[in-house]
């Protein structure tokens, strides 16, 4: 079903690949509902429905896509969505109508060529920068997550305390995964972690407080009619709320499905073979997840680390959803393993190293394709958003062009794309 001798890989690296990709994104069934907890939403609603959109979104593309690319809530947009609630002082299930709508916009688009154009007309520097800008992203994000990289007053972020029990087990878990890929060992970022976490619970790091299993709560509907969705968007005028859901998500999906598909050998030229039902997995998962209670979802960028243990098919996020299934009846230990970034930090800045490799292919010669390139690969780590990296060289790209006298290598599609990036970034909340 999945190809698996096609794709060059087995059954067991699969479910590896599943395992180490599940336990670098599982934190979002925790911090998920802690963040949207500010608005209002109770925990236990957001948990299920956050398990709920992983489910549907990764299983989706498991079985219609093939890929190893895993769909949960993206953090970004739920602190936006917390924002959102507290300054128009409205009740959260509003705010959940406008993902609702959204979700429904995307869904149709996702159905329309108008996503797997975005993928084509992205020209091949920039997909380039895109693979390497996350990489630089996820390699970030495992150094800030463990206090290696801490924010600083005067330069913005500095060098954290190395002394701190979660620098140094991050330190300790990064050398240990690092000597088992020097070595060839298979799964080597896998058994890193479950190595790591052995450390941490030994050194007291790891506890179980609570046990490890529990009963899940009951999902519940935030809003039971679709109809009143609509009307309470319009009622609202939430058009601009929609709008931010809807660009930042197509656009950080987009780039997060080039990068890691590229990591992966997935590409076929430029273009992403069966791109429309991947592109519809984050669609319908987002539409979904509302109706539960959570934020819009994206690809993951720890998809990456997956792939680097050499998941290239669907087995791969099969495995990261019946994963999601099991933990809901395992929340306490979730919620123990994940409130420790150090066991899956190496792993992401491990994956962040081998995605960078990618800046080979920028034409660094051409400034007009090269900068552009550059913007992005700087942008995304330092925003934070892989969206705004998208979007400071797509608005450069055509800017270069023109003044190069090279406009008739720019397309009408490009355009648009730049024009709905600058919209994006000048005027709409990010």
């Amino acid at each position: 079903m999945f190809r698996l001798k096609e794709n060059g890989t087995d059954a067991k690296t699969e479910i590896i690949s599943g395992f180490t990709t599940f336990l670098t994104m599982v934190y979002i069934i925790v911090v998920n509902p802690a963040i949207l907890s500010a608005a209002g939403v109770p925990f236990n609603t957001v948990f299920m429905a956050t398990i709920i959109s992983a489910v549907v979104g990764t299983l989706w593309m498991a079985l219609f896509a093939n890929y190893p690319i895993a769909i949960a809530p993206g953090l970004g947009m739920n602190a936006y969505f917390v924002t959102v609630v507290t300054t128009q002082k409205m009740d959260y299930s509003v705010a959940f109508a406008a993902v609702f709508v959204a979700g429904i916009i995307f869904l149709i688009l996702s159905l329309t060529p108008f996503r797997e154009k975005i993928i084509t007309a992205i020209p091949h520097n920039l997909k380039a920068g895109i693979t390497a800008g996350i990489g630089l992203f996820i390699a970030f994000l495992g150094f800030r997550m463990t206090g290696i990289i801490v924010k600083n007053d005067s330069n913005l972020v500095g060098l954290g305390n190395l002394h701190s029990p979660e620098a140094l087990l991050a330190i300790v878990g990064l050398l240990i995964t690092l000597i088992f890929l020097a070595l060839n060992v298979k799964g080597a970022l896998f058994i890193g972690m479950i190595a790591t976490g052995i450390i941490s619970f030994f050194t007291g790091e790891l506890k179980f407080t609570d046990g490890f299993v529990k009963l899940p709560p009951m999902p519940e509907f935030v809003f039971t009619n679709p109809i009143h969705a609509f009307s309470d968007v319009i009622s609202h005028s939430l058009y601009a709320v929609i709008l931010s859901f809807l660009l930042i998500t197509i656009f950080d999906t987009t780039g997060t499905m080039i990068g890691v598909a590229k990591k992966a050998g997935l590409m076929k030229g430029e273009s992403l073979p069966n791109a429309k039902q991947a592109l519809l997995g984050d669609a319908i998962a987002t539409t979904v997840g509302s109706m539960f209670g959570t934020t819009p979802t994206s690809a993951y960028v720890e998809s990456s680390a997956g792939v680097a243990t050499g998941g290239r098919t669907g087995l791969t996020t099969l495995t990261v959803s019946a994963l999601f299934v099991v933990s809901a009846f395992f929340a306490p230990l979730v919620g123990a393993v994940s409130g420790i970034s150090a066991i899956t930090a190496p792993a992401l800045i491990i994956v962040g190293s081998m995605m960078i490799g990618a800046v080979k292919e920028i034409d660094w010669d051409t400034l007009d394709e090269a900068f552009p390139a550059f913007l992005v690969i700087l942008a995304m780590p330092l925003t934070s958003s892989i969206a705004i990296g998208l979007a400071f060289g797509f608005i450069s790209y055509p800017i270069l062009k023109v003044f190069t006298g090279k406009w008739r290598e720019l397309n009408w599609f490009l355009i648009l794309i730049a024009i709905l990036f600058f919209i994006l970034v000048a005027f709409l909340p990010h």
